[in-house]
């Protein structure tokens, strides 16, 4: 009574997430069309990417000049009999307006000196170029997580095919020794081992299955598709043929990688920002200049006064020599940090490189067809096991090393496909 009410509760947590994914909607994707959903629809890529447009804004506002000032001051609102003397002082401009009026007015102009616009420009577009290497470095994290996520749900749909494929033969034999129990050919306790197999292969179905929802939610989440969907990866490029795997050339592989790293290339930004930056304020060292035109109405000896004027500050204290030294502190930073960034990119390679090699070397020794024989030998033991040609035992240790089997290609298979990303991710394109 135990093992029955074991063997319903198990049947149970396996059957009731099935029945829940066929009453959703299953869709069916390759790699290739999960990873185009991903980028026109990741949520956080789009985010990041409209980083981009605003740092440009900020270009466009560093080309501008600054705006002109217009005063008008020194207005009388009325003028009274005792101010005039009764007489009219101040002639109208035109018609009436002006008459016994004093006013001036006053428009400046900002001149920048020493290029400062120019410079300016400069380190706003150096700004542009940092915002769209921030951007091309998330996604490459982005993408690997992906593509890890991808990886992981074809081993795990593949896994579960080989428990499937057991699972088929074990309750074969146990509708057929059903029957041989009941008329009493064979003892009962076979039976019940049998069953016992059946439990613990529906256990790590079970396991698989929690896997791969995990798997899945990650998936939908970094291609934006609707929690409802129950996702199925298609096993195309999984195993990859030893035949194929590509002769990868070292130093060509760390060249790539010195040229194609985004998060190497904001290190190098940094270190061009810094020195874009130092040149502005070493051109803030020259004062700007102002130039003014004034019109004065009744003010001083003459009715109608026009005239020019300019201002400058006079560099006697502030010649911004903090704000210089500091620039060229952030400079030897930013080298020193770019140094390292390089270091850690040639250390990344190689170890990706290393662990690729050992994978396929561990990859090339799977023999081709070595799949379907060891499918061929699970069908060949359950019709001898069958017809009683095979003890228990050795049915069960077949059936053990036929599940450790397949795990082992398939772990190697994944592992292979996760150190192609792992190079693709340290070189920062996709290079295999």
């Amino acid at each position: 009574m135990r093992v029955a009410a074991s063997c319903l509760i198990s049947l149970f947590s396996v059957l009731i997430p099935l029945l829940s994914v066929r009453a959703q909607d299953t869709l069916r994707l390759t790699k290739a069309a999960c990873e185009a959903k991903f980028l026109s629809e990741n949520l956080l890529l789009l985010a990041e990417k409209l980083e981009i447009p605003k740092a440009e804004a900020l270009v466009q506002q560093a080309r501008l000049w600054p705006n002109p000032q217009f005063t008008l001051d020194q207005v009388n609102l009325w003028a009274t009999r005792s101010q005039t003397g009764g007489n009219e002082v101040v002639p109208p401009l035109f018609g009436n307006f002006g008459k016994n009026r004093q006013f001036g007015a006053e428009i400046e102009q900002l001149i920048l000196t020493a290029r400062k616009r120019g410079k300016l420009i400069a380190v706003e577009q150096v700004k542009v170029d940092q915002s769209l290497a921030y951007f091309e470095e998330l996604l490459r994290n982005l993408k690997l997580e992906l593509r890890k996520d991808l990886i992981e749900l074809q081993h795990l749909q593949l896994r579960e095919t080989t428990y499937q494929k057991q699972l088929e033969a074990v309750r074969q034999l146990l509708a057929a020794y059903q029957r041989q129990v009941q008329e009493g050919h064979i003892p009962r306790s076979e039976y019940v081992r049998l069953k016992s197999l059946e439990l613990e292969i529906l256990k790590g179905m079970n396991d698989l299955e929690q896997q791969k929802n995990e798997s899945q939610s990650a998936i939908r989440q970094w291609a934006n598709i609707p929690a409802d969907r129950f996702l199925i990866v298609s096993e195309d490029g999984f195993r990859i043929p030893t035949a194929a795997l590509p002769k990868v050339n070292f130093p060509e592989v760390m060249e790539e990688a010195k040229q194609n790293r985004p998060d190497l290339r904001a290190s190098l930004l940094d270190h061009t920002l810094a020195l874009k930056q130092m040149d502005y304020e070493k051109a803030r060292r020259t004062p700007d200049l102002t130039i003014k035109g004034t019109y004065d109405r009744n003010g001083n000896a003459m009715l109608n006064f026009f005239g020019l004027g300019a201002s400058i500050d006079l560099p006697v204290f502030d010649r911004n020599q903090g704000n210089i030294r500091r620039a060229g502190i952030v400079a030897e930073q930013a080298q020193k940090v770019s140094d390292y960034q390089t270091r850690k990119v040639e250390n990344e390679v190689s170890l990706a490189y290393r662990n690729l090699l050992s994978a396929y070397h561990i990859a090339s020794r799977i023999e081709e067809g070595y799949e379907g024989a060891l499918d061929n030998m699970l069908g060949a033991y359950t019709k001898n096991f069958s017809n009683r040609n095979l003890s228990m035992l050795e049915f069960l240790d077949f059936m053990n090393a036929y599940l450790d089997n397949k795990q082992t290609i398939l772990e190697t298979y994944k592992s292979v496909n996760e150190r192609l990303q792992e190079l693709n991710y340290a070189v920062g394109r996709d290079l295999l």
